[in-house]
């Protein structure tokens, strides 16, 4: 055999996809393509001269091994291993905007939360990542919002039993489930016991807890959460109006009346915390209701970002409008407070006559760049987006900076 002779084997299309590899009680993460080529490499015997095919070039020698044979070996060399694709996590990231409108006062209030477990402490163990949002709608003032907000953390997550978990599995949600709507009771009473608080003021409350995972959506009022799911406007929340037959039938049966929309002629909402001028005496049946409806979804890489929102947003505009919006700012520059803003001025120019508060929560790190067509004028005024790239080997760099060492020498 020639000294200094090449070997090549023959090369096999290897998917470069990432998997979860478990083998041995331990888990880590590998590279499908270099796994399988260190294995191939290891269960290779030496090449014997029988098996060498002399190639027509100088000092080349190819190796003629099948395809089939290889994949025996590496399945050899690589026992009990088990391959599953990885599951998506959230990244949560998120905005918010609010502004009065065309009212003379504020009665919108918000939570935003993206690390609950941090905000938590030591004070419950919960699925992570986890985040807590809230938006709460008053009238009749804007007490009753302003309570909920000051005290919406310890309303769930003390007063409550919450429950603690390592893993967002269905007993852990029902558990959740049970212990929102208890807040939603709790807080409602508690307006009633305030005596700082109106007979008369009251708020619709929406809510969204993150485990993992899971999205768990609690409502009651005309506010609104809105998942996009690949540019697809997915509604988890039902607006609770007079209109709806469900919320009439239920005000009717409990003994109390729609008037030109208005529940009891006052009121355009069927359910909300507070506003004990119309449900009194406690403990009495009333058309008015706390108790807030249940929407659950397990994130996929499909969802893209939540917008919840008061209704001044809703009113001008529908889940699908505002689902564009936000994903059409998103791609142009990637910030949920921006996309929250737009979502507000939008409502605006389209003449809401109401306070406006919104939160965009998005479930990436990064959303998809976005590129427009050639010769747009969208294009021409925004300057192409840089991302960086987290995958250069040490030989690479080595490399790359050598070859910028040697274009500095040459000018």
């Amino acid at each position: 055999m020639v000294a200094g002779a090449e070997i090549m084997h023959q090369s096999m299309p290897v998917l470069d996809v990432q998997y979860r590899c478990i083998t041995k009680g331990i888990e880590e993460i590998v590279d499908i393509s270099t796994a399988a080529a260190a294995a191939v490499a290891a269960a290779s015997p030496p090449p014997s001269p029988g098996g060498l095919q002399a190639a027509r070039g100088p000092d080349v020698v190819a190796v003629d091994v099948a395809a089939s044979e290889l994949d025996l070996r590496a399945s050899d060399a690589i026992p009990s291993v088990s391959v599953e694709p990885l599951q998506f996590v959230p990244r949560i990231r998120s905005g918010s905007f609010a502004d009065i409108g065309p009212r003379r006062y504020m009665e919108d209030e918000h939570i935003r939360i993206d690390d609950l477990s941090a905000h938590l402490g030591s004070l419950l163990t919960i699925p992570t990542p986890s985040a807590f949002y809230g938006v709460f709608d008053g009238h009749g003032g804007p007490d009753a919002a302003a309570y909920i907000k000051r005290h919406a953390m310890r309303l769930v997550f003390e007063d409550t039993d919450f429950p603690q978990a390592s893993e967002a599995d269905k007993v852990f949600s029902d558990s959740v489930e049970n212990s929102v709507r208890k807040a939603f009771l709790l807080a409602d009473l508690a307006l009633a016991d305030d005596c700082t608080i109106t007979s008369s003021s009251g708020t619709t409350a929406l809510t969204a807890l993150l485990f993992g995972r899971l999205l768990l959506v609690a409502n009651a009022g005309d506010c609104r959460a809105v998942l996009c799911r690949k540019g697809k406007a997915v509604e988890l929340s039902q607006d609770h109006r007079p209109i709806y037959a469900a919320e009439r039938q239920r005000v009717e049966e409990s003994g109390g009346y729609i008037d030109d929309g208005y529940l009891n002629g006052v009121l355009s909402v069927t359910r909300a915390l507070g506003d004990w001028d119309i449900k009194s005496p406690r403990g009495s049946p009333s058309p008015l209701i706390a108790e807030p409806e249940f929407r659950q979804a397990t994130l996929t890489e499909d969802d893209e970002f939540l917008i919840i929102g008061c209704d001044g947003i809703w009113d001008v505009m529908s889940s699908q409008d505002a689902v564009s919006i936000v994903r059409r700012g998103l791609r142009w520059h990637d910030d949920p407070e921006r996309c929250a803003r737009e979502l507000v001025m939008e409502a605006l120019r389209l003449n809401t006559f109401d306070n406006l508060t919104v939160i965009v929560v998005c479930f990436s790190a990064e959303h998809r760049s976005f590129s427009p067509s050639a010769g747009s004028q969208d294009q021409q005024q925004q300057a192409p987006r840089l991302k960086c790239c987290k995958t250069l080997s040490a030989d690479a760099l080595c490399n790359l900076r050598s070859w910028l060492n040697n274009d500095r020498g040459g000018n």
